[in-house]
């Protein structure tokens, strides 16, 4: 696995295709006005950093957050507007929140991303595991960092080239073949922390991102029915999740 190149795209069916799109549509009707969030310093759970996938803001995040604050977790945001720009911008922001909540919350955070939230999750913990208590990724390709369908790595590739036209919110060209890609494929490739609590969500009906990519050796890899788009509020995930964060609390408490 090196940069973004090695990766066959594969086609999903058509009923998966379709059931994607439910999945977004029910995305977008789940969100709603946020939920109080648990005093981090009071909450028996570890406190939680939420991050988004792809072209997704924190709002994508919400349904699930939403559930773990009922659940006696306690969320944060990523800070994100929109995960769609260089690999290692995002992983220098995300390391920035990630002290942030660590020094309000006093101790260890976990991490729970989403899609590309995961991957970027995956190479956090390499840099930072003295602030992280354990990483939950759905639906994350970790052994790639593009295994998706012909039509999004066009997107990217299109979007790559919107950067050289001055629009420097979005990835480059050395984030999908260059140095940068370099150096977050060498991220992503690392032994995992000794002790980091790691678990790896993927779906075989996953039709956005070739599930095998999920499948990292260092994670417990957990099965479950959802779509892609779905993992976020599909209540089976979310009581997954929810109860892997009880463990998490465990090992860093």
């Amino acid at each position: 696995m090196s940069g973004v190149s090695n990766w066959e795209p594969f086609t999903p069916p058509a009923a998966l295709r379709r059931r994607e799109v439910l999945g977004w549509l029910g995305y977008v009707q789940a969100v709603g006005p946020r939920v109080p969030a648990v005093d981090a310093r009071r909450s028996r759970p570890v406190p939680v950093l939420t991050v988004p996938g792809f072209l997704t803001g924190d709002w994508s995040m919400i349904p699930l957050a939403r559930y773990l604050r009922r659940s006696g977790h306690a969320t944060f945001t990523s800070g994100m507007a929109l995960n769609s720009g260089c690999t290692e911008m995002h992983l220098e922001g995300l390391e920035r929140r990630l002290q942030q909540v660590a020094d309000e919350a006093g101790r260890p955070v976990a991490l729970v991303g989403q899609s590309r939230g995961g991957t970027l999750c995956r190479m956090l913990a390499v840099r930072r595991p003295d602030l992280i208590a354990g990483v939950v990724t759905l639906a994350s390709p970790l052994l790639h960092q593009l295994p998706t369908t012909p039509a999004i790595v066009a997107q990217v590739k299109f979007m790559a080239g919107l950067n050289v036209a001055a629009w420097p919110w979005l990835l480059t060209t050395d984030c999908l073949t260059g140095a940068c890609a370099e150096r977050t494929s060498a991220l992503l490739e690392s032994p995992w922390p000794p002790g980091m609590p790691f678990v790896s969500v993927y779906s075989r009906l996953d039709g956005v991102v070739d599930w095998r990519a999920c499948l990292d050796p260092a994670a417990e890899q957990v099965e479950v029915g959802s779509t892609h788009n779905g993992m976020g509020t599909d209540r089976h995930v979310q009581r997954l999740v929810a109860t892997k964060l009880e463990t998490f609390s465990e090992h860093r408490s």
